[in-house]
């Protein structure tokens, strides 16, 4: 008998898209940074999708396992680099610096990954890669401006990840295509 095992992927896209809109509602300037959006990035953004990625090991999906397990341990790496950022030497903003745009190198080389996927997964990996290095480059530069196009760029990235979550629970839930994600057809 065949075991039939769920789809994890829409719990930790939902992780990560929900806390992702929710840090870039803050870095868009809207609201400053709080207990909310911590516990968020620990909670749903972190240990669901590790939790996420621990399920697509199991369906010997490496792909998802790394993407899941590498982005909820960003969010908890993130959550204690926010509580304790005075605690880093010299300037803190150049050290965050750095740390986005390796997160940004990262998830580059994983948006080849999603090539021959479809087009929504596609899209999250790009926009959370140009969000990463507009972060970083607002954490040089200071740059004010920088950072509320990276908040509004990243409330988009958030959002293309919500959508694809419930667009993955919606058509399978109902058997059809209700939400569409533009799948690639293979030859």
């Amino acid at each position: 008998m065949e075991e039939k095992l769920a789809n994890p992927a829409p719990l930790g896209l939902m992780g990560f898209g929900m806390t992702t809109v929710l840090l870039n509602i803050h870095n868009a300037g809207f609201f400053p940074i709080g207990s909310m959006i911590l516990a968020m990035g620990a909670f749903y953004g972190g240990l669901a999708q590790i939790i996420a990625g621990i399920l697509e090991y199991k369906k010997g999906n490496t792909f998802g396992v790394t993407a899941f397990t590498s982005y909820g341990l960003f969010w908890w790496t993130l959550v204690f680099i926010l509580v304790f950022k005075n605690a880093l030497p010299g300037n803190p903003e150049v050290f965050m610096g750095w740390y986005l745009f390796m997160w940004g190198l990262f998830t580059f080389f994983m948006w080849f990954g999603t090539f021959g996927k479809n087009r929504g997964i596609q899209f999250v990996f790009l926009s959370l890669t140009v969000l990463f290095w507009l972060l970083a480059i607002r954490d040089w530069t200071g740059s004010t401006a920088i950072g509320t196009l990276a908040g509004w760029e990243g409330i988009i990235c958030g959002l293309s990840a919500i959508y694809l979550a419930m667009a993955e629970v919606l058509n399978e839930v109902h058997g059809r295509v209700v939400l569409p994600v533009g799948e690639i057809k293979k030859s």
